[in-house]
């Protein structure tokens, strides 16, 4: 007979609020990760910090804001009212404190509900603050959360303002790196929101004078835009648009208050819905949503009263209102893009011209590929029935709660010794398995309607879900797992150019990486060390000592299952796929996979030959 588990008094207890955020952390900041991707929650911890200093520059306290990161410290130091002295301390480590909550003080801020820099402290390993204001200083430092130090107030002769340094916990954060470029859009987003605003990271200085156009202009090549950028700006409002030539779907960038909203929202959804009906208004005509709305580039920002995001966060609106006595965020936006969007297009005929021919042009291909697009859903649905190729996992991007959302993860190898190692050491809930017969097409210089023709792109396209729109994407991380040799690398080029050619806002936004697996094991009887590069091989040695056993893995499928599962679990590593913006999408493909020009063969030369002369010698 079962035995009665006794509950009672004892099993009750508190957390107080530094446990439960080092408990659940994934509740205050989303996932945890590495650094390899741009939502980890090393830089979810940067933005808490520096959106305190946003609001300090909101309320007209402080135009220039400084940080530094060295190694794993990183330093922010605002110019604003500081904290008040006799709270430093209540401010970074008590729940529900903070001038947030004074609507006097903050009004349309970003900051949160006073759980920002708690969940900084509680997670950092090393957290100090210190705050200046009318000729005192005082500080405090912790550690996970718990005050070690309190110095004592004292006069000062600093510059007013609050500085902030800490160094996330690796126990929690695993063998995690900070990558500047994420750093850099993060600052850059802020400038671009915050005309008058001055960021310095590590020594370089970020400004915007032209907000949203900015944006648009640092995230696409001007030779990839059909025609130049539509500015237009309200009180409470800014919105940026063109057309791309290269790209098949929409890309947007939607903000609220200085929050960068990276899952839309209300304000999105009315931003998309105002493009389509005041462009049918100006040309009178009722053309589909889905071709007025292609291969669109557009940012919005808006600034509310008091949101409500659906997340802690904070990546999706889900306010219907503008507060403030204005209409709602939906008849709002519509009213401004209807009114100003229709007299721009009445001043600027060239531009109009060209929106309508790309819509008539979006209109011709949809027709075309009816078709086809119907012949592959149908050969995908059979398919999908028993599709080789796809060992799908139980939960997609959609599917997850807030917390889970974004660990949801692609892997598409070459061969079934690879794909059958990951297929069996993965986790079946989030992680799936796409396997090439070979090596993929060469998609370079050629129409969408190869993507329903050739089998394996279209099944490709339906186990993403992205022929309609981004929207639908079913997981967040697209990882491309082949082998470190001149096939496998092949390989990956031609898959990163099937993404450029006719999905580059999956790398834009990115989805895309490039699983990195050991080159060797070293090992002796008590302990096994897996290493990524010659380094790693000679401090292996080192650290092992003796005689320990060397052995070099040529290829994914040489790696066991039981291994496998150390690679792509908690200590997994990605290399993310980024575009440079000094090169159009065109411009880059025509270098790689055009034909073989002197350029192109002195850069293998110079690049490539290197790493695979390292991989083949050892």
């Amino acid at each position: 007979m079962a035995q009665n588990t006794q509950y009672t008094e004892d099993n009750i207890r508190s957390l107080d609020w530094k446990e439960h955020i080092r408990m659940r952390p994934g509740m205050y900041i989303g996932k945890l990760g590495d650094g390899s991707s741009p939502d980890d929650g090393i830089y979810i911890l940067v933005k808490e910090v520096l959106d305190n200093c946003i609001d300090e520059f909101v309320m007209g306290a402080g135009k220039t804001i400084e940080i530094s990161i060295q190694g794993n410290k990183v330093n922010v130091r605002d110019y604003g009212r500081g904290i008040p002295l006799g709270k430093v301390v209540d401010v970074v480590s008590k729940m529900n404190t903070g001038g947030k909550y004074d609507s006097r003080a903050f009004k349309k801020s970003v900051g949160l509900n006073g759980v920002g820099t708690k969940a900084v402290n509680a997670l950092s390993t090393f957290f100090r603050v210190e705050s200046t204001r009318e000729g005192k200083s005082k500080a405090a430092e912790f550690e996970m959360g718990t005050l070690i130090n309190e110095e004592k107030e004292q006069e000062s002769s600093k510059r007013r303002g609050t500085k902030v340094s800490f160094i996330p916990d690796e126990g929690i954060f695993k063998h995690y790196k900070f990558r500047n470029e994420y750093i850099i859009k993060l600052i850059k987003n802020y400038v671009y929101l915050n005309p008058g605003l001055t960021i310095v990271f590590n020594g370089e200085k970020y400004f915007s004078e032209n907000g949203l156009k900015d944006l648009l202009e640092d995230s696409t090549n001007a030779a990839d835009m059909l025609y130049p950028i539509i500015h237009l700006r309200g009180e409470d409002i800014e919105v940026a648009l063109t057309h791309s030539k290269t790209q098949y779907s929409e890309e947007y960038h939607s903000f609220v208050n200085g929050q960068n909203t990276t899952q839309g929202g209300t304000h999105l959804a009315a931003f998309r819905e105002s493009i389509v009906k005041t462009i049918r208004d100006f040309f009178g005509k009722n053309y589909d949503a889905s071709d007025i709305r292609k291969s669109i580039i557009g940012a919005v920002s808006i600034k509310v009263m008091e949101p409500v995001f659906e997340s802690q966060t904070k990546t999706k609106l889900g306010s219907t209102e503008m507060g403030g006595g204005l209409p709602t965020v939906r008849t709002y936006i519509n009213d401004f893009v209807g009114t100003q969007l229709d007299n721009f297009l009445h001043k600027n005929p060239g531009t109009a011209e060209k929106i309508q021919r790309k819509i008539l042009q979006a209109e011709r291909e949809r027709k075309e590929l009816s078709g086809i697009r119907k012949l592959a859903k149908e050969r995908a649905k059979k398919a999908s029935l028993h599709n080789k190729k796809l060992r799908d996992c139980r939960v997609h991007l959609g599917d997850l709660k807030k917390d889970r959302r974004l660990e949801s993860t692609l892997f598409i190898t070459e061969g079934d010794s690879a794909s059958g190692s990951i297929t069996k050491s993965r986790d079946v809930n989030t992680q799936a398995v796409f396997s090439l017969r070979g090596k993929p097409l060469n998609s370079y210089g050629m129409s969408k309607k190869i993507v329903y023709e050739n089998e394996e792109f279209n099944l490709l396209q339906a186990a993403l879900n992205i022929e309609e729109s981004m929207e639908d994407l079913r997981y967040n991380n697209i990882v491309i797992a082949t082998d470190a040799d001149v096939d496998g690398m092949h390989i990956r080029l031609l898959l990163i150019t099937f993404f450029l050619q006719f999905f580059p806002e999956l790398i834009k936004e990115g989805h895309l990486y490039i699983l990195q697996t050991p080159l060797f094991r070293v090992r002796n009887k008590k302990e096994t060390i897996y290493c990524y590069s010659e380094e790693e091989r000679v401090a292996a040695i080192k650290k092992l000592k003796g005689n320990p056993e060397i052995t070099r893995f040529k290829g994914l499928g040489e790696i066991s299952p039981d291994e496998f599962k150390h690679f792509i679990g908690d200590d997994i590593r990605l290399d993310p796929v980024m575009l440079d913006k000094a090169m159009s999408i065109e411009e880059l493909l025509k270098f790689y996979m055009g034909k073989n020009t002197p350029d192109r063969q002195e850069f293998i030369i110079n690049n490539l030959k290197v790493e695979l002369d390292v991989v083949e010698d050892l």
